[in-house]
């Protein structure tokens, strides 16, 4: 399911940002293999030069505090976690990169 999410969330992430996107490598990883400058566990990590984005498993489906641990919400983690990644790459606001997806009419 991780795997899946990953990959349909950067497919339509791509869809929207084609230009931006297009040359982007999206992977996933156990665990980062180095700690990063703070204590806490990195749950993705973007690579600028290499234009690369790692989406960690283990940090995001065990240290993601769910206020209801069922697969929607796990999956509206791991989608966030692609998002906010993607944002970080673009220097965009994750809510910039779809902001009709969040428009109810």
């Amino acid at each position: 399911m991780f795997d899946m999410t990953v990959a349909s969330t950067a497919e339509y992430l791509k869809d929207l940002w084609p230009d931006e996107l297009a040359d982007v490598a999206f992977e996933v990883a156990a665990m980062p293999s180095e700690l990063g400058e703070t204590p806490a566990v990195d749950r993705w990590r973007v690579e600028l030069k290499n234009r690369r984005v790692i989406l960690y498993r283990l940090p995001i489906e065990r240290l993601s505090r769910l206020h209801s641990y069922d697969e929607m919400h796990k999956r509206m983690m791991v989608e966030s976690c692609v998002f906010r990644a993607v944002a970080e790459l673009l220097g965009k606001d994750p809510w910039d990169l779809a902001p009709d997806r969040f428009r109810h009419l």
